[in-house]
This record gives C-alpha cells, sequence and structure tokens, in this order.
C-alpha cells in the first residue's frame, strides 16, 4: 500500500537537502542537521516537548549504534601511543627506509609505508612518522617534495582510509546507515577492491605527472630543502591558502604543531622489547588480516559476523597495548595502560564525535530507528522517511544501476567537501540502502560507491582544508598545487571504480 507524501516528507527532504548545502558550502553540518532533526520531530509529533527530545534521542541512538566503532578507534590508538612510548613505532619503518635508492622507487615505498601504517592505525599517525623517518631519504633519492605529498596522501588519505578495511569504522557506518549492518564485512570486501582500483589509477597518474621532477639522487635535493621553508613557515602559507575554511584548517594545526618536533626523530630507546614489539605487531595484524580472508579463500570456513571483524581488532589492540605498556613501564603500566585508553577515547570522539548528530537525523529517515527517536510506544508504526519518498517517486527514478551508482557517487564526493571524509557517510549508506532495491541494485554495492565518493573526496586528497594539508605541511609544498595535480587521477579513479562496481557485482 502506497503511503501518501505529507509534510513531515517534505520537512524531512527539506533537512537532507540543507544538510548537503552546508557541505557544499564548506560549512559544518552539526547545526543544520540537529535542526532539522527538531524540525522533523516538530512536524510529524506536533508536540515541542518531543521534538526537543527528539534531539537528544537523535544522537544516543547514533551512539548506541555506533559506539563500537569509537571503541575501536580509541584502542588502535591506545596501542600506537603505547607502542610510541616504547620506540617501537619508528622501528616499524625502519626496514622501509634501507631500500629507497632512486626516485621511482622512492614514490614506491612511500606509498606502501603510508598505506600499511594508515590501514592499522589511520592516516592521522602515519602521516608524521613517515614525514619523520622517510621522507628525507625519499628527498636524497631524488624525489620531489611534491611527488612524496601525492604518494602520501593518496595511499593514506585516499586509499587506505577509503576502504577502512582493519579498523571498520567507514564500513560500519555505511551499513548502519543503509540498514544492513550485518552486511558490514560484505562493505568493507567490495570497498577494499574498490579503494585498490582507485589507488592503483590514482597514484599511477600520479606518478606520470611527477615523474619529469626525478632527479638523480643527490645529498644536495634534502639540503636545499631543509634550508627552504621551516614547518611552521609552510603551516603559514597553508593558512593563506585556505583562509576562507580557517575553521577546518584549525583542526589540522595542532597535528602539524605536535609533530614538528619529529623531523628529526629521536633514536628510540635502546630495549630488547622495542624491537620485539616493532615485530609483533605487524605479524599479529597481518595473521589477523589472513583470519578475516580465510573463509573468501577457503569455501566452508565459517565468516566472523556482523561487528564481530572489527571487535577482534579492537580486543587483539587492547591486549597488544598491555603488553607493549609493561614491556615500556613495568609497575607502572598500571596507570599508563589506563592513561593510553583515555586518550585514545579522547582522540575517537574528536575525530568522531560530530558523526553522531549528522547520523541521528539520518537514522530518523529510518523504520528501523524512527521510532526511539520519535519516542513512539513499542509495536507502534514507525514512519520510515527516505524510503516511503523514495518509492512514492520512483517512477521518475532512472531504472539503470550505472546512473544511480554515479548519482551516489556524485552525492558522495559533495559530502566530503566540508573536508571531513566520515560526515557523509550516513548520507550516502542511507541513500543506498532506499535506492538499491528500487533500481534492482545491491544496496552493498551502492554504499561501497558512496562511501568512496566521500572518503577519496573529503579524507585528504581533493579538498584543501582536509587532511592534505597536514600531508603538504610536512612535505613544504603549496596545498593547492598538490590538490591540481591528484584532482585528475582521483577523480580518474573514481570514474573507473564505479563502472567495475556496477559491472562486477
Amino acid at each position: 500500500m502506497d503511503v501518501p507524501i505529507t509534510a513531515v516528507h517534505w520537512v524531512y527532504l527539506a533537512g537532507v537537502a540543507a544538510v548537503v548545502v552546508s557541505m557544499a558550502m564548506r560549512a559544518n553540518v552539526v547545526v543544520p542537521a540537529v535542526l532539522a532533526t527538531f524540525a522533523v520531530a516538530l512536524t510529524f509529533s506536533g508536540s515541542l516537548v518531543t521534538a526537543v527530545i527528539a534531539v537528544f534521542n537523535a544522537s544516543l541512538v547514533a551512539a548506541k549504534e555506533l559506539f563500537s566503532i569509537f571503541l575501536v578507534i580509541a584502542l588502535m590508538t591506545a596501542l600506537l601511543n603505547a607502542l610510541r612510548a616504547l620506540g617501537a613505532d619508528q622501528l616499524m619503518v625502519r626496514p622501509f627506509r634501507r631500500v629507497i635508492t632512486s626516485g621511482p622507487v622512492a614514490y614506491l615505498v612511500l606509498t606502501v609505508a603510508t598505506y600499511l601504517i594508515s590501514l592499522f592505525f589511520w592516516p592521522t599517525p602515519a602521516v608524521p612518522l613517515v614525514a619523520a623517518t622517510l621522507l628525507p631519504a625519499a628527498i636524497v633519492a631524488g624525489l620531489p617534495p611534491i611527488g612524496a605529498a601525492v604518494a602520501i596522501a593518496a595511499a593514506g588519505q585516499g586509499m587506505a582510509l577509503s576502504s577502512d578495511y582493519v579498523i571498520r569504522v567507514a564500513p560500519g557506518i555505511s551499513a548502519r546507515a543503509a540498514g544492513v549492518p550485518e552486511l558490514a564485512n560484505t562493505i568493507a570486501d567490495k570497498t577494499l577492491v574498490l579503494s585498490l582500483v582507485v589507488g592503483v589509477v590514482a597514484l599511477g597518474l600520479g606518478y606520470l605527472a611527477i615523474r619529469k621532477q626525478i632527479r638523480p639522487p643527490s645529498q644536495a635535493h634534502l639540503d636545499r630543502w631543509q634550508a627552504g621553508e621551516s614547518l611552521a613557515e609552510s603551516l603559514e602559507q597553508q593558512r593563506e591558502a585556505v583562509a576562507p575554511n580557517i575553521g577546518a584548517f584549525d583542526k589540522q594545526v595542532s597535528a602539524l604543531q605536535a609533530a614538528e618536533g619529529l623531523e628529526t626523530p629521536a633514536p628510540p630507546p635502546a630495549s630488547p622489547w622495542a624491537t620485539r614489539m616493532a615485530i609483533l605487531a605487524p605479524v599479529v595484524f597481518g595473521v589477523l588480516i589472513l583470519f578475516m580472508l580465510a573463509p573468501k579463500l577457503i569455501p566452508g570456513l565459517a565468516e566472523l559476523k556482523g561487528g564481530d571483524a572489527a571487535a577482534l581488532v579492537g580486543g587483539t589492540a587492547a591486549l597488544l597495548m598491555l603488553v607493549a605498556t609493561f614491556a615500556a613501564d613495568g609497575r607502572r603500566a598500571m596507570h599508563t595502560a589506563a592513561d593510553h585508553i583515555v586518550d585514545g577515547l579522547v582522540f575517537s570522539f574528536r575525530a568522531m564525535g560530530t558523526v553522531l548528530p549528522i547520523a541521528g537525523f539520518f537514522f530518523l529517515g529510518a523504520g528501523e530507528f524512527s521510532g526511539a527517536i520519535l519516542g513512539l510506544a513499542k509495536g507502534a508504526a514507525a514512519p520510515d522517511l527516505l524510503f516511503e519518498i523514495i518509492k512514492a517517486y520512483q517512477h521518475v527514478i532512472p531504472q539503470n544501476p550505472t546512473v544511480v551508482a554515479f548519482a551516489v557517487l556524485i552525492v558522495g564526493m559533495i559530502t566530503g567537501i566540508d573536508g571531513s571524509g566520515f560526515a557523509g557517510l550516513p548520507l550516502t549508506g542511507a541513500l543506498s540502502g532506499a535506492l538499491g532495491p528500487v533500481v534492482g541494485m545491491d544496496v552493498t554495492t551502492l554504499a561501497a560507491v558512496g562511501q568512496m565518493g566521500a572518503v577519496w573526496t573529503g579524507g585528504g586528497t581533493l579538498i584543501a582544508w582536509s587532511s592534505l594539508i597536514a600531508v603538504t605541511g610536512f612535505c613544504r609544498v603549496p596545498v593547492l598545487e598538490a590538490v591540481r595535480i591528484l584532482f585528475l587521477p582521483v577523480t580518474t579513479g573514481l570514474i573507473l571504480a564505479t563502472l567495475v562496481a556496477v559491472l562486477l557485482w
């Protein structure tokens, strides 16, 4: 039976439009998301009290759904802090430095090192670590600084973050917003494939764009680079370049300033445990990935269900953190381990906290969550606003999976304009859940395509006021030059990946 489109549907649709326009104008979307939640609840219930309560309930429901994601981020951050205190983080990248012998090899090594570290710990800590340990060697090898920036941004902020295959924050958000939380692993698998397609294309075309600037190895390259502008001067140049978006820019300033002392990293402590943990942590996580991939390679093995994969990663990180903390601090580990977890939670909520009210608004459009947000009694019919709007106007939606896939990709790219790759995932996930059944396309495929568009754009490859600032700050190159070079390779990769998704799945 068709559901008539009422005022509450139009208010919800206006709220979606307000969020998208705010993102396109590079404004923070928390305010329009909160106001839209209030307006929808007020229109639906006619009660001011219910509308005010719904504003709280929306973020609460989102927090219940997404807290496992916050916890995984916190535990992985705690592990990295423990490894850093032990000096093991520096030792993990030291083998990469030994093989940097030429510009092309340096480009490849920076790509691989950044990808692997970002896959396990996210790009935020990967950028200063790679810049401090590998960037000087890459410049001596003849790789131009802009080439290093392209490699680091495409591998970390693009390829690793868009799939988020190990920590699985992004696939978890996309799956929950699409109404298929049990298929988060499927979305993770598809985004891994698509991220590799985009990454290979972007890194390949990016290399062609900078290859003429590669020079024979020489210490003089590093001397000139170090004699040039300081990190502080580079920071000021980036500030001027993105002055209209200074709010988003300031989120990156602390990372640059905190890592300024990493330009010449101190040698790690002379502890046998530093070396052991530098070997143990990558080996354990490597085995973990093989364990998660095994059911796909060996028929008959049971797959991890729902959020079990992320939970396995989080639990492993917590145990490794305890080992590293006791190795570094001995008896004091009883206190420092707790400090690492607190620091991890603080980082987690700083990085992802704004997602809660945004996700809450889009959850309001899904029947699975709207009842709890609006305070309806159990068993009462809850509105499924977004699905009902799509169903009412499905006759004007092109019944072509390719067209719909590219539409979701474009929406994802628009949501990434605000410089936060994950803020748009509730929208792309919700659209995928509503549009997939209408055009006969797998919801997980659409969600993966939308995730590619949102994260590659806003995560730090195409937007000057994103975390790309941190990359270009360390490499001491203009952020707008990096955007100019990355634009064609990344957009070409996204187009090809979308076609692959449509044809493959």
